[in-house]
């Protein structure tokens, strides 16, 4: 899997927000998978920069349940929340379920 920079994230938010590309146009630029590039989108419109900006991060219990009890009691996906609580990955969050 390749990783992708901060700067690498925000060019193709910006390249999405300029209009002129799709998101599927973007992520075989990136040779990402498209649902990769929508969450970037997604991350940004909620915590703008601050989403790209992330260093190791290790998360109490406590918090991993929080988390899966609002997936539940809203129904969102491991997509949407890792979005909402700026997660770096939704695959994640699919770890904590088991």
């Amino acid at each position: 899997m390749t990783k992708f920079t901060s700067g690498d994230k925000m060019n193709a938010v910006i390249r999405y927000q300029d209009g002129s590309e799709s998101i599927k146009d973007i992520a075989k630029s990136l040779r990402a998978n498209h649902e990769v590039v929508r969450m970037w989108i997604k991350q940004f419109e909620y915590h703008e920069i601050q989403a790209f900006e992330k260093g190791y991060t290790t998360y109490s219990s406590q918090y991993k349940l929080d988390v899966l009890n609002y997936m539940i009691e809203h129904g969102t996906s491991p997509n949407e929340a890792a979005v909402i609580f700026n997660i770096s990955s939704p695959g994640l969050i699919r770890k904590w379920r088991i």
